[in-house]
């Protein structure tokens, strides 16, 4: 097992984090129906699953891993008491040309992936027994140039994806019945140069793009019926070098962001009345050699970061009154070769990252109290040709 801090790790926080994850995201009937049964008995072992429908109130939870090389998404079954990953049965699931970005809605029914090679996004229904994806009817749709990054509303009617190539922003509504998509009105909006990451605010009113090739932030306001409008006021506000990751805080009280080329993590406060960014005092933060994606627990108390040319992960903690950041004890922790996406299981036990140099998935038990990473055994587990981005969906049967 590669790390560098050896901490203790228990897990009776699971049902805990599961209750909080549901009181974010307004799903708090979904989750708390099934917290008895996370890693209980009632929950088939991963590996065994079939297409068949769970018992009423289990909930299962996957990893969809997009690689980029081998045009596909790989699929795996979390272990919740252990966090290992188990393939999933017909894994790994073809895609368009170069799947760069990845999304799971938040209710558990559908994964998008953004095909950068293909300018287009595929839409998968996902087998509530087993995990195993269907593409949708009329997949793939029609994207922009160099679709690079998707993000789904925390309601799950709608998904953004960034066109790197086009310096744009499209929106798509989703087809609740099948997860097809139809274009949002007055899709795509403009963005900055070369936008990469993408990120919904969990209270779902604002969406914010980090635009690489500008070095800037921008905010987007959701509209009831048009999915997005113009740029807020304020709008964009700079970030660092080459900026790429983007996650929201589940508050709604901070943004952070990724800064590839000075190898650091800025961080923003996020007005109430109107979503404009307003950089917190500190920022930016130290983080590894070209820091590529972020992600934020589901209890908005830990940061972690992918360092790409570093090849670790870096955890920190969040001032809940600032927003600003301060480096875990053991910060950071080894990962493969060239790390990129990463993501966190909705129980906030386990952190996951795809490693695009060495081609497969690391994974790590989060210590609740401080943050620190400890690495999973059986850690790291294969993936197809250079893995880029995750998505991790809490399927529920019927």
């Amino acid at each position: 097992m590669r790390k560098i801090a050896d901490l203790r790790m228990g897990h009776p926080r699971v049902c805990r984090r599961v209750v909080v994850a549901a009181l974010v995201r307004g799903t708090v009937a979904l989750l708390i129906t099934g917290c008895a049964s996370v890693g209980g008995a009632t929950t088939p072992a991963p590996g065994t699953e079939r297409s068949v429908a769970l018992p009423p109130g289990t909930i299962r939870y996957y990893v969809y891993v997009a690689n980029i090389n081998s045009n596909s998404v790989s699929a795996y079954a979390i272990d919740t008491s252990t966090g290992a990953l188990t393939p999933v049965n017909g894994s790994p699931f073809t895609t368009g040309t170069g799947p760069r970005g990845i999304a799971a809605d938040p209710k558990g029914k559908f994964v998008y992936v953004a095909n950068y090679g293909s300018n287009d996004v595929s839409a998968y229904t996902i087998n509530t027994g087993s995990g195993a994806l269907a593409e949708a009817n009329g997949s793939p749709f029609a994207a922009e140039t160099g679709p690079w990054h998707v993000a789904v509303d925390p309601a799950g009617k709608l998904i953004y994806v960034t066109n790197y190539g086009s310096n744009n922003l499209s929106a798509y509504a989703i087809t609740a019945s099948d997860g097809t998509l139809t274009a949002a009105k007055g899709s795509p909006f403009a963005a900055g140069s070369s936008p990469a990451g993408v990120a919904a605010d969990p209270l779902g009113k604002y969406v914010y793009v980090a635009n690489n090739g500008s070095r800037d932030v921008s905010t987007y306001a959701i509209g009831p019926s048009t999915g997005a409008r113009a740029a807020v006021r304020g709008s964009a506000v700079a970030a660092g070098v080459y900026p790429v990751g983007v996650s929201v805080d589940p508050t709604g009280k901070f943004v952070y962001v990724t800064n590839n080329g000075s190898a650091t993590v800025s961080a923003f406060t996020i007005s109430a009345s109107s979503g404009a960014l307003s950089e917190v005092r500190g920022s930016p933060f130290s983080a590894g050699s070209s820091p590529w994606d972020l992600a934020v627990d589901p209890t908005g108390k830990f940061v972690y970061v992918a360092n790409a040319t570093s090849a670790t992960v870096s955890a920190y903690t969040i001032s809940p009154s600032t927003g600003a950041l301060k480096e875990v004890r053991g910060s950071p922790v080894l990962a493969g070769s060239s790390p990129r996406g990463i993501a966190i299981d909705p129980t906030g036990s386990y952190v996951y990252v795809a490693n695009y140099g060495s081609n497969n998935i690391s994974a790590y038990a989060i210590n609740a109290t401080s943050g620190a990473l400890t690495e999973v055994r059986g850690s790291p587990f294969p993936a197809g040709a250079r893995p880029g981005a995750l998505a991790i969906a809490a399927v529920t049967g019927p």
